[in-house]
């Protein structure tokens, strides 16, 4: 693990996108029935987003575990692509980024969507999964 203890605490943030392609049969399902046996769609994947992030050091190895203040999940139909747009921005005040946190919440939504709509849909693909923006630290960055 890298040792970040002379680093300065500031205020990290950073933002991944991603998105679940579907069929337009599939599509069609979700436009017209997001609520599924297991429930809402939408309100699951979101709280699966943030219980993704907030348990990143737990998935992946040798990840620092970071406190963060907050995180932001937005799922959005995008019926003329045939997909499901998911963003998810992470903060904290802590002496490393949190990168890996916005990647494991947009992961973490999209497994959700997939999950919820595989019996509708087997043609799903998870894909385009990338940080769109870094900030605090050094090597800031905007996609």
């Amino acid at each position: 693990m890298v040792n970040v203890g002379d680093k300065a605490v500031t205020r990290r943030i950073a933002k991944a996108i991603g998105y679940v392609q579907f069929s337009k049969p599939g599509m069609e399902d979700i436009i017209n029935n997001a609520e599924k046996k297991k429930g809402s769609v939408f309100h699951t994947a979101k709280i699966a987003g943030i219980m993704a992030a907030k348990r990143t050091a737990m998935t992946i190895p040798l990840c620092h575990q970071v406190e963060l203040s907050g995180v932001d999940m937005n799922l959005k139909i995008s019926p003329e692509e045939n997909r499901v747009h998911i963003d998810c921005q992470v903060q904290t005040e802590a002496r490393t980024g949190v990168e890996m946190e916005a990647i494991c919440g947009v992961l973490g939504a999209a497994a959700t969507v997939y999950d919820m709509c595989k019996a509708q849909d087997r043609h799903m693909i998870i894909s385009n999964v990338q940080v769109t923006n870094k900030q605090g630290g050094s090597n800031d960055f905007d996609v």
